[in-house]
């Protein structure tokens, strides 16, 4: 079977690094590169149905766990596996938590992510070796719920707006007028529960993860 995988992380040589231990373990996949959360939009708007999606938790346009949360919601049938400097328990329990398939560090050598990628593509789980145990199901927070409602395009003029971008920038970038932009901000308040544009960054904070150890 030829798989269609798109590997998002703002690292070239980390994304070089498992292209590699993909083309390794698998028979000529058709992988695809994303480095920030916007380009990783306009793959998932293009590449039809992709097997999986290789997801780093800090990147341009996401805070923490953002990105794995919005993915969950608006594409819940591709299998998301995060492959992230933050390695520790806690991290790798609420990754699990938002739905993702996996959890790889970045630390692993090239071996091991060939064998992580080739189980979660069979339809198993996969975690270190050093957190055998399935995390229990948490409580998921009211912000994250929210979150998970916002639309591709809000959640790309968040990501913008948590940049520090104005509303004409978003405008420009997005290549739509001002006023579709302030509409899109109308709404992104409502759901989020703020009144500002201050309120909605600080609230994207709060999902921030630090990375434990620095990128492989």
């Amino acid at each position: 079977m030829k798989y269609k995988i798109i590997i998002a992380d703002d690292h070239p040589l980390f994304r070089a690094a498992l292209q590699a231990a993909l083309r390794q373990g698998l028979e000529n996949p058709e992988i695809y590169e994303a480095g920030s959360i916007a380009a990783l939009q306009n793959l998932l708007e293009q590449v039809s149905s992709p097997d999986l999606i290789l997801l780093d938790l800090n990147m341009p346009g996401a805070h923490g766990l953002s990105g794995l949360i919005f993915l969950r919601g608006q594409y819940p049938q591709v299998p998301v596996v995060i492959v992230s400097a933050a390695e520790d328990s806690q991290v790798i329990h609420r990754s699990m938590q938002h739905g993702a398939h996996g959890f790889i560090p970045k630390s692993s050598p090239l071996d091991v992510l060939k064998h992580a990628v080739t189980q979660v593509l069979e339809g198993d789980i996969w975690l270190p070796e050093s957190q055998p145990e399935l995390p229990e199901q948490g409580q998921v927070s009211e912000l994250e719920q929210k979150l998970a409602t916002l639309t591709p395009q809000q959640f790309r003029v968040l990501g913008m707006i948590s940049e520090g971008l104005l509303n004409k920038q978003i405008a420009y970038e997005l290549e739509v007028s001002e006023a579709t932009i302030k509409a899109h901000v109308t709404a992104i308040f409502k759901k989020l529960g703020v009144r500002s544009r201050t309120q909605a960054v600080i609230a994207m904070n709060e999902l921030e993860i630090e990375p434990s150890s620095p990128p492989a």
